[in-house]
C-alpha cells in the first residue's frame, strides 16, 4: 500500500478550480465583473491554485503574507512559503474596486476568463518595497554587496526584471479558477494535476519518490542525477516547466520529446513518470528550489533533486547555495512545515579517465579530463552549430536539438556563466 507526503499545509489539496455547473454559472457571472488583465506569471500561478499545486494557497497573498514570506519563509498563519504569490493592478484599476467585491481576472493573449476573485485587501507596492523583496528572495551569495546586486541585477536578472516591472498595486483575495488555459490540449498525457500524479504513484506502490526538475533539455547529467535517485527511491517523477522562459530556452514541446526519446531507451519505464506543470520560472536560485519542493510535496514527490546551481541565472547564486538553504529555513509544526526534504547529488560530469559519469565526490581527476555538462553550454553549441562534445548528450536527443535549431529564422545570444564553464565556486 503506497503512503505519500501528505500535501503541504495540512490542508490536503485545496483545490480552487471550478468544475461542471459551478465553471458555467461562474464563466457567466465573470461577464459582468470588472475585469484586470494578468501576466503569464500570474496565470500560472492562478492554474496551480486552481489544480492543488500551490497548496494550502487558495488566493493571492496579503500584505502580512508577503512580508512574512520575504522575511522569514513564513505565511502570515505560520505556514512556511518560500516566494511571494502576489496579483498587481495599475493604481487606476485599484482605486476602482471597493474591497469585498469581486473582479473577474482575464488572459490577454488567449482572451479568456481565468477566475474570478473576491478582493479582501489592496497594498501599494513602492519601488522601495519591490527592491526589498528582490534582495531578499533574488539576492544571493554570487553578489556580496546590495550595490554589486543592483548594478547587474537590474539588467541581467529576468526575475528582478519581473518584479520591478510589476504593477503599484497589489490585490489579495480568495480565487474561483476557470480555466487551464492551453496546458492540458497543449501537452495531453504529460500536463498533470497533483491528483493525477498521486494516483499513479499509488498505483505503482511508491511510498519514496523522487523529483527532478527540468527548464533545459535532458543531457547526461540529468540522467544520472534519475539513475542515482532511482536508486535510493521507488521511483522519480521527471517534472518539467511547460510556462514561460527567457529568450534562447528551449521551448517545453522540444523538451517532451528529448525526454520521451531518454525514457525509452535508458530508462527501465515504469521507473520513471514524466509530467509537466504550467509555471512560469522566477530563476529565484535556492528560494525556488524551496518552491520546487514545496509544490512537489503536493505532487507526491518525498524528495527534491537539488544538484549544483539549481533554478540559478547568470552567477547570482553560489553553487550549491538551493542545497545549503534547506538547512536554514523554518520548521513549523502542524503540517505547516516543509516535509518534502532535498537529495543532494555534487557536480556530475562525464570523466574520460573514469569511463563513466562521475561527481566532485568520486572523481579524482582534473578539468582537462571531464566533459562538463550544462544546459547553457549546450543551448549556446546547438544555437551557434559548433560540435557538441562526446558524452554531453544521446544522439536521440541531439537528433531531436539539432532539427530545432535548425528550423529557427532567429537565434538568440546565449550567454556561458561560471556554472557553465566550471570556473563558478
Amino acid at each position: 500500500m503506497s503512503e505519500l507526503l501528505p500535501p503541504h499545509g495540512g490542508k490536503g489539496l485545496t483545490c480552487c478550480l471550478l468544475e461542471g455547473a459551478a465553471l458555467a454559472a461562474e464563466l457567466k457571472k465573470a461577464q459582468g465583473l470588472k475585469k484586470i488583465d494578468v501576466s503569464p506569471r500570474e496565470k500560472g500561478d492562478l492554474i496551480m491554485m486552481g489544480i492543488g499545486g500551490f497548496s494550502p494557497l487558495t488566493g493571492f497573498m496579503t500584505k502580512a503574507d508577503w512580508k512574512g514570506v520575504c522575511e522569514k519563509y513564513l505565511l502570515a498563519d505560520g505556514t512556511f512559503w518560500p516566494i511571494p504569490v502576489t496579483l498587481s493592478a495599475s493604481k487606476e484599476e485599484a482605486a476602482s474596486i471597493a474591497i469585498g467585491e469581486e473582479i473577474a481576472l482575464f488572459d490577454p493573449e488567449r482572451k479568456e476568463f481565468m477566475a474570478t476573485m473576491k478582493v479582501t485587501e489592496k497594498f501599494e507596492m513602492t519601488e522601495a518595497d519591490k527592491k526589498f523583496e528582490c534582495e531578499k528572495v533574488y539576492m544571493g551569495e554570487g553578489t556580496k554587496t546590495t550595490e554589486e546586486f543592483w548594478k547587474i541585477a537590474k539588467d541581467d536578472h529576468p526575475g528582478v526584471q519581473m518584479v520591478m516591472q510589476q504593477k503599484p498595486v497589489s490585490l489579495a483575495g480568495p480565487v474561483k479558477v476557470l480555466s487551464e488555459a492551453e496546458y492540458p490540449t497543449a501537452y495531453p498525457g504529460v500536463y498533470m494535476r497533483p491528483a493525477e500524479s498521486r494516483k499513479i504513484f499509488s498505483e505503482r506502490g511508491w511510498n519514496e519518490v523522487a523529483a527532478l526538475q527540468l527548464r533545459n533539455p535532458m543531457h547526461r547529467s540529468h540522467e544520472y542525477l534519475c539513475k542515482i535517485a532511482v536508486e535510493v527511491c521507488d521511483g522519480v517523477f521527471i517534472h518539467s516547466l511547460v510556462g514561460n522562459l527567457k529568450p534562447g530556452d528551449i521551448p517545453a514541446e522540444v523538451r517532451v520529446k528529448c525526454i520521451d526519446a531518454l525514457v525509452k531507451n535508458y530508462f527501465v519505464e515504469d521507473k520513471v513518470l514524466q509530467g509537466g506543470y504550467p509555471l512560469d520560472m522566477r530563476y529565484a536560485g535556492p528560494r525556488e528550489a524551496l518552491l520546487h519542493a514545496t509544490f512537489r510535496q503536493n505532487y507526491g514527490c518525498s524528495r527534491m533533486i537539488i544538484g549544483r546551481d539549481h533554478a540559478g541565472v547568470g552567477d547570482f547564486y553560489g553553487m550549491f547555495e538551493a542545497q545549503t538553504i534547506f538547512d536554514k529555513i523554518p520548521k513549523p509544526a502542524g503540517g505547516k512545515a516543509l516535509l518534502c526534504t532535498p537529495l543532494k547529488i555534487d557536480w556530475t560530469f562525464y570523466c574520460h579517465k573514469c569511463d563513466g559519469m562521475a561527481s566532485l565526490r568520486t572523481c579524482p581527476h582534473g578539468k582537462a579530463d571531464r566533459v562538463l555538462l550544462s544546459g547553457t553550454a549546450l543551448r549556446k553549441g546547438l544555437s551557434e552549430g559548433t560540435p557538441i562534445p562526446d558524452h554531453f548528450g544521446r544522439d536521440e536527443v541531439l537528433v531531436i536539438l539539432k532539427e530545432y535549431y535548425a528550423g529557427l529564422d532567429e537565434k538568440v545570444e546565449v550567454k556561458l556563466h561560471g556554472a557553465a564553464t566550471g570556473d563558478k565556486k
